[in-house]
This record gives C-alpha cells, structure tokens and sequence, in this order.
C-alpha cells in the first residue's frame, strides 16, 4: 500500500504521521501565564536537536477558534518554560492536561498537581515526573499552513529524581527502566517500558 499525503486532508496526514512515526515522547511543558498562574500541556511533537548550544524542540498547534496555543503565546511573551517527561503513573494527568481551557486557567489546579521551587530558576517544576528540563526559548519559527509554532528551548538545566540518575567518574548515567517514560503512539494510545534492547559493542553509535 502507497498512500500520496498530498491528496488528503489536514486531518488525515496528521493521524497517519501520529500513527506511524511512533513511539514520540512527550514534552509535558509548563508555562508562565503571565498572572500569577502556570499552564501546563503534553506535545509529542518533541525531541532533541542540538547539544551546542543544548536545544530542544517542540510543535505547538492552534486551538479550534485559530488562535494560539497557551504555551506558543506564553513562551514568546516570557521566555522561560520547563520540559517534564512523566512515567507512566501520571498518564491520566498527561492526557487530561491535553483540554483546551480559557487563557489563564491552570491545568495545574483543575488536575490538583502539586510544583515544587528548583534553586536558581523562577518557574517550578510538578511534582511526580522524574525528569525536568528548565528551558529558555532560543526562537520560534512559524511553519506549515497552520501554521504551527515550531518551538526552539535551549536547555539550562535538568532536574532528576535522586533514584533516576548518577554521576560515576564525571559521566551521567540516566537510568531508562527508572524513568519510564509514557511514548504517545496513535490516537487514544500510549506506551511506557517495554524491552529495552543494547545493541551489540560493535555496533557504530546511532546518530
């Protein structure tokens, strides 16, 4: 079967990119509403894409009445956010914080998320992810029909729970099977754990 994305709808090319580009973690992002309160959000249109400086990137969609998205108008307007990768525990929460609410009511209050004060950033991180990455926006670049808001963060600082990561002779060692990250698959389905496979030592490193 060859299916031409050209010829379907907007609708169709983002279920058959969702369900085929798969697993995608999530980027669980907190922002600065701007009045006191947070925003917060799961985009699994999300990865890693420079380690100098250390950016990362997230995809960040309209709402259904065509205007930004929170988190879009947020880190443009005050810069700083904080990437979570949550484990499978919180995947009610993930997939909850996903509703589309009125500008400046916190997800953070409807699901009863408690945060907590990292030393040396404004912003906090949630409580229960095991893994948070403190990011300032490096640029924005508007892409696509949408269009969307293609999200460049350079990386500041990570957080770890003490039992997910270690420091061995200067090297960080992240433990996969500790984090458990929740992957988003298609539609309602998400995926944490499973098999994790080394590849044999002669093997050249993936890129």
């Amino acid at each position: 079967m060859l299916i031409e994305l050209a010829g379907l709808s907007v609708g169709q090319v983002y279920h058959a990119m969702i369900q085929t580009i798969i697993p995608r973690p999530i980027a669980w992002v907190l922002s600065d509403n701007g009045d006191g309160g947070c925003n917060l959000a799961p985009f699994s249109y999300f990865n890693g894409v420079c380690s100098r400086p250390p950016l990362l990137m997230i995809s960040v969609g309209r709402k259904t009445d065509g205007s930004r998205k929170d988190t879009w108008v947020n880190i443009d307007a005050r810069r700083e956010f904080v990437v979570h990768i949550a484990g499978r525990e919180l995947l009610g929460a993930v997939a909850g914080s996903a509703a589309e609410l009125p500008h400046g009511e916190s997800e953070l209050t409807m699901l009863g998320l408690p945060t907590a004060a990292v030393e040396g950033f404004r912003l906090p991180r949630v409580v229960g992810p095991r893994a948070a990455l403190f990011c300032e926006k490096y640029a924005i670049h508007e892409v696509g029909d949408g269009p969307q808001g293609l999200v460049l963060g350079e990386v500041k600082a990570v957080w770890y729970d003490d039992g997910v990561a270690r420091v061995h002779d200067g090297r960080l060692t992240v433990d996969a099977a500790a984090l458990d990250p929740l992957a988003r698959l298609g539609g309602r389905s998400y995926t944490a754990g499973g098999n994790i496979l080394t590849a044999p030592a002669s093997a050249p490193p993936a890129r």
